[in-house]
């Protein structure tokens, strides 16, 4: 298909580069709402309909950012992944969550009243956001089935997407962390990791496994 006319050259990822991390420095230093395209256009010294060639609107921009942490977010937990312990596995994807998303702290804070609106393009839960959302939990998929010994059968379907909304938990926690390098959010998953595997350890057993179907069936109405 033939570009449209004035279309940018071939150095078009780079510009779209240069566009997304100007605009994440607008948004942490004037705030989402009053960052505007053609500010963001004028600080990355491109016109305004240049700009708009590469993204239409600031919603787009998040969504761009946000396939750009879930990428770095993947490639940082490698390493755990290749672990064998379910502890060892989730705390080393929560930790490199965190590790991917500290350059943006400050712009977090001024972003996070944006993304908790239900009707905004930028929340998680947004249809916008629905590949960044496939694929944080498609991540902690691999925490789940990768792990030995094998979680359980009747939590396994479940168990990701209920660890992605745990980490949106972690995530809020983190945004609202003052201490040093937010090293109390890396204690509340050093925490709370092992606390989860004895949950999901005891789902097995059978005295367990009423309460466990209920909770499931539950999560199931709330998300339907």
């Amino acid at each position: 298909m033939s570009k449209p006319p004035g279309a940018p050259p071939a150095h078009g990822e780079r510009t779209r580069e240069l566009i997304v991390q100007t605009a994440l420095r607008l948004f942490a230093e004037r705030g989402y709402e009053r960052t505007t395209m053609r500010a963001i256009a004028d600080a990355a010294g491109l016109s305004v309909s240049n700009a708009y060639y590469y993204f239409r609107s600031k919603d787009q921009l998040v969504q761009e950012f946000y396939a750009e942490i879930q990428r770095r977010h993947r490639e940082e937990a490698a390493e755990a992944l290749g672990r064998d312990g379910f502890v060892d596995r989730l705390r080393g994807v929560l930790h490199a969550g965190v590790t991917v998303m500290a350059p943006y702290h400050d712009f977090a804070g001024s972003f996070v009243g944006v993304a908790i609106n239900p009707r905004s393009g930028s929340s998680p839960f947004s249809d916008e956001s629905t590949a960044a959302r496939e694929a944080a939990i498609g991540l902690f998929r691999d925490v789940a089935e990768g792990a030995k010994p094998a979680v359980d059968r009747q939590v396994r379907a479940d168990l990701p997407e209920l660890l992605w909304l745990a980490y949106l938990g972690v995530t809020l926690y983190w945004v609202h962390d003052t201490s040093y390098e937010q090293d109390r959010t890396r204690r509340l998953i050093d925490l709370a990791t092992p606390f989860v595997a004895r949950l999901i350890r005891l789902s097995r057993l059978p005295g367990m496994r009423p309460i466990t179907t209920d909770l499931l069936w539950l999560v199931r109405k709330v998300r339907s």
